[in-house]
């Protein structure tokens, strides 16, 4: 005997989760690290963390190290202020931050309008927010880990080498402008590479976005300074703005002759738009339940 059996409604009770982003930053962490060439262009990031920990050493050791010595004073960086404003600041830590974008940022929202996936994320008991959160967990990860973690091992690796605590009683902020300055590159960063992920469903071509606008910024800053000569254009540029912040966050003399506020007043105005642009992307996407 054959009987039809038609469509059952379910009658259970959806269990909402603390944290209903960590499956998609999970997910999206583990496909970041299975990509090729992934995993080395990552662990290069941290050369600089590295050369800036011998740099502590040997200012502890400055006896050992007299062949490195000019006019009694030592070639490499004192550890202060500017050391921490030059690693988070620095040219290869920017280049590389938008290396690992490339690779583990560009597809992060393409890959799903490519496949229309978003409905069926949507469709479960995950809010548009969420997805955002978890997409923008997997950024936060690679920033953070390139950024606050290795400054905060500076300054323990400066108190185990110094054997005291004068560095922190003459400098009691610097944690304070380590984390805050942190947090801001990866606020950055999320929108920026979320915005260039909303462009197109191609992941190839915002890989190529991501990267070209970062250079393109600083290229046309060099060409438009060489003929007009007005330092005010240094805010076209993405890394310089940065750098005038990181300037103001540690309390070093900054490199451009303006305020830092216009270069912080330059990059919210990017990250609001960016963050309009990318809601109205989301929302624009219907959710049949």
């Amino acid at each position: 005997m054959i009987r039809e059996h038609g469509y059952t409604h379910w009658d259970g009770q959806l269990r909402e989760r603390r944290f209903p982003w960590w499956p998609i930053t999970r997910l999206n962490l583990k496909l970041a690290f299975r990509k090729k060439h992934f995993r080395p262009v990552y662990a290069l990031s941290f050369l600089p963390a590295f050369f800036f920990i011998v740099a502590i050493y040997i200012s502890e050791r400055i006896e050992d190290f007299r062949f490195m010595m000019r006019g009694g004073r030592l070639i490499l960086f004192e550890v202060n202020p500017s050391f921490f404003k030059n690693y988070l600041a620095g040219d290869f830590l920017f280049f590389m931050l938008v290396l690992i974008m490339v690779f583990a940022g560009a597809g992060l929202v393409a890959d799903d309008f490519r496949f229309n996936a978003l409905p069926l994320y949507f469709s479960r008991p995950l809010r548009k927010k969420d997805y955002l959160l978890g997409k923008a967990a997997v950024i936060a990860f690679f920033v953070l880990t390139l950024t606050v973690f290795p400054a905060i091992i500076f300054i323990i690796f400066k108190l185990l080498f110094s054997g005291s605590f004068v560095f922190l009683r003459n400098y009691p902020w610097i944690s304070l402008s380590i984390i805050g300055y942190s947090l801001f590159l990866t606020l950055f960063f999320c929108f920026y590479t979320l915005f260039l992920s909303c462009l197109s469903r191609n992941s190839r071509y915002v890989s190529v976005i991501i990267f070209a606008v970062y250079l393109f910024s600083d290229f046309l800053y060099v060409f438009l300074y060489n003929w007009f000569r007005q330092p005010l254009l240094a805010l076209i540029s993405i890394k310089l703005n940065l750098q005038q912040i990181a300037s103001f966050a540690f309390g070093v003399k900054a490199a451009q002759p303006f305020s830092w506020i216009w270069s912080f007043l330059v990059i919210c105005a990017f990250c609001g738009v960016a963050g309009y642009f990318i809601i109205r992307k989301i929302r624009a996407v219907e959710v049949i339940r």
